[in-house]
Formats: C-alpha cells, sequence, structure tokens
C-alpha cells in the first residue's frame, strides 16, 4: 500500500473510534434500539416462544415449590444466560446470512458452533433447574 492510502485509512480509523461527548438523547437511543431488537426477535424467531414457555413455567415452579432466594438467583442466572445464548445465536445466523446467502460449508460451522453454545446454555440451565426441582418434587 502507498503511505496516503495508509494515512486515509488512519484518518477514517481515528474518525470511528473517536470518543463522542454524553448524549442523553444517544443513551435513550440505545435502549429504543435494544429494544427493538428484542421485538424482532419475537416477532421473527419461533426459539423465543419456545424460550418464554420455558422461562414462564420455570418462574411458575419456583413460585410454586418456594426455592430459596440462592436458588432464585441461580435460576434467574442460568434463564438469562439462555437467552442471551439465544439472542448471540440468532444475531450471529443473521449476520452468516447476510454476508454469505446461500450455503458454504464454512458458514455452517459457524452457524453450528453458536447453535452449539444455545445447547450448552440449556443443558446448563436444565441441570441447574434438576439439581433445585427434583429434591422439591420427590
Amino acid at each position: 500500500m502507498n503511505s496516503s492510502l495508509l494515512k486515509q485509512n488512519k484518518m477514517q480509523t481515528d474518525k470511528f473510534l473517536k470518543t463522542r461527548p454524553f448524549s442523553l438523547r444517544a443513551r435513550v437511543n440505545s435502549f429504543r434500539f435494544a429494544w427493538n431488537g428484542i421485538h424482532r426477535f419475537f416477532a421473527q424467531e419461533h426459539n423465543a416462544w419456545i424460550h418464554a414457555a420455558a422461562t414462564i413455567t420455570v418462574i411458575i415452579s419456583a413460585c410454586w415449590f418456594r426455592v430459596s432466594r440462592q436458588e432464585m438467583v441461580l435460576l434467574i442466572v442460568v434463564t438469562g444466560l439462555v437467552w442471551v445464548a439465544e439472542i448471540f445465536n440468532t444475531a450471529i445466523e443473521k449476520m452468516m446470512d447476510f454476508i454469505a446467502p446461500g450455503y458454504h460449508p464454512r458458514v455452517k460451522i459457524i452457524k453450528d458452533l453458536a447453535a452449539a453454545g444455545v445447547l450448552v446454555a440449556s443443558v446448563i440451565a436444565l441441570a441447574t433447574g434438576a439439581f433445585i426441582f427434583i429434591p422439591k418434587i420427590f
């Protein structure tokens, strides 16, 4: 690369990384963008409704069996872990579909790994729920 192109790239990078002053409007917009993402997640992803049903089941079970505070915190953490994993999985899938429409073996690996993250989070949540609820049921 020639030096003028390197200088231009550095200027673009510096502009991109420039710290902006605090803006309440920008913070409000950040929350609005996040809520838009949650709305889109529920509107377009069937798995969101499966996770919602599981979450409601966990909440009802926790109330019914009167779990302790520590148990409730664990249930909240592992349930949240599954939600975060599913949202990241969805974002990765959408990004990969945008970058590489159609089938590509490397994209498949990326999507499979993202889905594996959801599976691992779900197994951890299931195991945690089993440790908490099975002794209360039997």
